[in-house]
């Protein structure tokens, strides 16, 4: 539940550097349709939209449904705390 909130206060470029953790990229060195899609996210969260597209394209997919994932999880929380 608090993840959506801490990717929000970590920075934008937290993500961008380091090793990569995809076995394709490590075991191939080839990249997935998935890579990057952290940092696009973390992007896309912090309203850089051109450097979200940038690294992964199907951030226009995953986010819509990482947004009513959470807002799913945050009504179910509520409900179940104040009920």
């Amino acid at each position: 539940m608090c993840i959506p909130l801490l990717l929000l206060f970590l920075p934008a470029t937290y993500f961008d550097e380091g090793q990569s953790i995809c076995p394709s990229k490590l075991l191939f060195n080839k990249e997935c349709p998935g890579c990057g899609i952290t940092r696009s996210v973390q992007h896309a969260i912090h309203l850089d939209f051109q450097a979200s597209w940038d690294y992964n394209k199907l951030i226009i997919i995953v986010l819509p449904l990482l947004l009513l994932f959470w807002l799913y999880y945050a009504r179910k929380f509520y409900q179940s705390a104040f009920k």
